[in-house]
């Protein structure tokens, strides 16, 4: 066994008696040891509840012969850090994650992990780690959260997004919305939206890293900390079969997870998210995969913040991710053969899964739309792309130009949308947010849901460095790349150029000719960010690569 190292010999007498110290018995020693990585906390509903799924998987752990060890990493969450500094912090702390995972397996040696998670950045740090370490691994996620009710209408955190501009228009007061913060978010649970948190869950599930039928669960079921329990016991099988990370996350398994993604229109920031998982496993991924299998995948699932879309816990009801993978395995659109944490393959897996409801999983014959849910778009605006959540984009913005309206900086496009100075037709672009200009890739969801709370998410686009949370609808295309911190022709806009977007054909064009943007880049001065150089985010700025090569850290620079 891997812990051996701490465990055995004459001169691991002082390892041995620190275990003891801590109630374990020579016995306990002899059993291999299952770091539980547990990322409980207080700041926020996602992670507040996942203690108990935590003692479940210990109790899995014990009761299949192996001593499981519990740890901590940090967990930020996204809501909170909204609109303000904290969220240069969100996007970067998914490599801390990675690294205190990788740290406290490989300084105590352990023998396989179990890994509870459940929101943004903290799903694909621990993904990562899976990869990196490749020692047998299993996920736990935290779950959906209910969706809310007020005053007999369903609504969650989106709804709620969406309402403030009809206050900072006069249509509602500051009494009626508070009234609906009550009522928006009901419990614990990963946002009641299709976010980053929970389309995470769900790639996790395609990827085969957890249980099948785990993903969908609500947070407050007691389903789920069964599936936790069993998450314990089945690590120990993944140990005895020496099956790791590695040989789940394959090419084939980021097919599938791609697939899921665009038949479920999930967040933007997957593409950011599987990037890196793929990076951290050696795989070669090419980012067109999307715009690839976006031409043969359907969109078949809309959950908020689209237009009219269903809740997570409709998801859950109609059959989960097993149905909707089921569903899409039967016409060849999944690699079924691909291995998974439950020791079967993908078919073997979702074989049992059904439909339940078809107004919630549509049909392959009757989709929203016969193109996946994610877009990415090219041009002199972003040669190295950018990407949209074309699932949240109404179709009358699919082709759309108009008039830059440009800030360097989320708060003033948020001042200017409130003010009323963003008119119908105008392109507002939000620069200088990227992976190095941010830094930290802030979400842009305040300045969107700005946007359709001021009535005008059939009229005005937004295009940025940034990124965009989960929550984000409209015609929002982020990640441009090369970013403005790079010199990137995004740094190059003027106010008042054209600029062309074309959802279902793939491009977003600056009418700007080359000459001009050739002289704008002789001109070109850098925006200067103050970061102190003792902080985290000046070190990250420094190695952080761009948006759709994944944010990762580039060693080479």
């Amino acid at each position: 066994m891997r812990s051996d190292i701490t465990k055995k010999g004459i001169e691991r007498a002082t390892h041995r008696a620190l275990y003891y110290s801590m109630g374990h018995s020579p016995k306990d020693l002899q059993k291999p040891v299952v770091g539980i990585v547990n990322s409980q906390n207080e700041t926020m509903p996602g992670h507040i509840h996942l203690g108990q799924l935590a003692r479940a998987a210990r109790e899995g752990v014990i009761e299949a012969g192996g001593l499981p060890v519990e740890f901590s990493t940090i967990g930020i969450c996204d809501g909170i850090a909204q609109g303000h500094y904290g969220m240069h912090y969100s996007l970067a702390s998914r490599e801390l994650i990675a690294d205190t995972v990788e740290a406290m397996v490989n300084a105590h040696s352990y023998d396989a992990m179990i890994l509870i998670t459940n929101c943004d950045k903290i799903t694909p740090g621990m993904l990562m780690a899976c990869v990196r370490l490749d020692i047998p691994a299993i996920v736990v996620n935290g779950g959906p959260m209910l969706t809310g009710c007020h005053k007999g209408r369903n609504m969650g955190y989106s709804d709620l997004m969406f309402t403030q501009g009809e206050v900072a228009k006069g249509r509602m007061t500051e009494e009626e919305l508070a009234e609906m913060e009550l009522d928006a978010l009901p419990g614990c649970g990963a946002c009641n939206l299709l976010g980053t948190a929970n389309s995470m869950n769900y790639l996790t599930e395609a990827l085969g890293m957890c249980l099948p039928g785990l993903s969908s669960i609500p947070a407050v079921a007691g389903q789920r900390v069964a599936f936790a329990r069993e998450s314990g016991r089945k690590i120990m099988e993944l140990l005895k079969r020496n099956i790791t990370p590695k040989q789940i996350i394959t090419e084939k398994a980021l097919e599938n997870a791609v697939t899921v993604d665009l038949a479920i229109g999930g967040s933007t920031n997957t593409i950011l998210h599987l990037t890196a998982i793929a990076h951290e496993a050696d795989i070669d991924f090419d980012v067109n995969i999307f715009s690839e299998f976006s031409r043969k995948v359907p969109h078949l699932v809309k959950l908020s913040p689209a237009e009219n879309g269903h809740y997570p816990e409709d998801l859950h009801k109609a059959g989960g991710i097993g149905a909707l993978m089921n569903q899409l395995n039967e016409v060849g659109l999944l690699n079924g053969d691909a291995m998974t944490v439950s020791g079967r393959n993908v078919s073997a897996n979702i074989k049992d899964f059904e439909v339940y409801d078809r107004d919630v999983i549509r049909p392959l014959d009757n989709p929203y739309s016969h193109a996946g849910g994610l877009q990415l778009l090219y041009g002199n605006l972003a040669p190295e792309g950018c990407v949209c959540k074309r699932a949240a984009v109404n179709p009358k913005m699919y082709v759309h130009r108009g008039p830059c309206r440009v800030f360097n900086q989320e708060e003033s496009a948020v001042e200017a949308i409130y003010s009323g100075k963003i008119n119908p037709g105008d392109v507002v672009v939000i620069r200088y947010e990227g992976p190095k200009g941010g830094p930290g890739m802030r979400e842009m969801l305040t300045p969107t849901a700005a946007i359709v709370g001021m009535g005008l998410s059939c009229e005005v686009a937004l295009i940025t460095d940034g990124r965009f949370s989960g929550g984000t609808s409209g015609a929002a295309i982020g990640h441009v790349s090369p970013e403005a911190a790079e010199g990137g022709p995004i740094a190059l806009v003027e106010e008042g150029d054209i600029v062309s977007i074309n959802i279902p054909e793939g491009t977003i064009t600056l009418e700007v000719d080359d000459e001009t943007l050739t002289e704008r880049k002789r001109q070109w001065k850098k925006v200067e960010k103050e970061i102190p150089q003792k902080s985290y985010l000046y070190r990250y700025s420094l190695m952080v690569s761009s948006a759709m090569s994944g944010a990762v850290f580039d060693l080479k620079k």
